[in-house]
């Protein structure tokens, strides 16, 4: 009954909210199974964002509008590619709520540069807003130096160019820049905190191999903070 129940809520929404389709989120997620859940006929092992890769799991996806009504959802294996997900949800939607110059808001993961082209060439066109993958922005380096910044908010400016029939956006937020930063100390903090309790556990309670192994673990939960500390370890005998 799930295409009945959309059209319906189609109808409700519309009637009570006005809620307009122009505009939808789109993403994916994956959730694992323990127990007897494993046996699920779509339970499969595939990439957990969960950091479980020992368990069975699915892969769910949900279009959204802005105002957060879900318009289409799908619960698929858990080796199911993101690239190879976007047509499908491209034709429900269009299928359930008609076509119309909607604008698709997505992590660069999802969609393939052929995907991408199809949107581009549809009737009417199929606008979207996906991050851009790091290795193409080399590419426009120079371009992006001579540019000026556009302030579009007391902190936050951006540069944009077009290129092959997209438009390109460089932002620079102040606020997204302290909340790194912020984030950046505290796991700065907690891997001091570690190293100073490895370095006063006495010699004879901690061998280099367990040692080793703790600096592993702390280096994979402080991330890129790990590169502002220096360690040195005992030699092996």
């Amino acid at each position: 009954h799930r295409q009945a129940l959309f059209s319906h809520l189609q109808k409700r929404w519309q009637d009570l909210f006005g809620v307009k389709y122009e505009l939808l989120l789109y993403d994916l997620t994956s959730t694992y199974f323990e127990g007897e859940m494993a046996a699920a006929p779509k339970a499969r092992y595939g990439h957990s964002r969960d950091g479980r890769g020992d368990c069975k799991q699915v892969v769910l996806a949900v279009v959204m509008t802005s105002e957060g009504f879900p318009l289409a959802y799908e619960v698929m294996a858990g080796h199911t590619s993101d690239k190879t997900t976007l047509r499908e949800f491209l034709q429900k939607i269009e299928k359930q709520y008609g076509k119309a110059e909607r604008i698709w808001v997505m992590d660069r993961g999802i969609p393939t540069e052929e995907t991408l082209k199809e949107m581009r060439e549809a009737n009417p066109p199929v606008s979207y807003l996906v991050g851009t993958p790091r290795a193409r922005w080399q590419q426009f380096e120079k371009l992006l130096t001579d540019l000026p910044w556009e302030k579009i908010r007391d902190s936050v400016q951006v540069k944009l160019f077009r290129h092959e029939g997209e438009v390109y956006v460089l932002a620079k937020s102040d606020g997204r820049q302290a909340k790194e930063v912020a984030m950046r100390r505290r796991r700065l903090t907690r891997l001091l905190r570690t190293l100073r309790a490895l370095r006063r556990t006495k010699k004879t309670q901690l061998k280099r191999d367990t040692l080793l192994l703790k600096l592993g673990a702390a280096r994979k939960e402080a991330g890129r903070a790990w590169g502002f500390v220096k360690i040195t370890v005992p030699k092996a005998r």
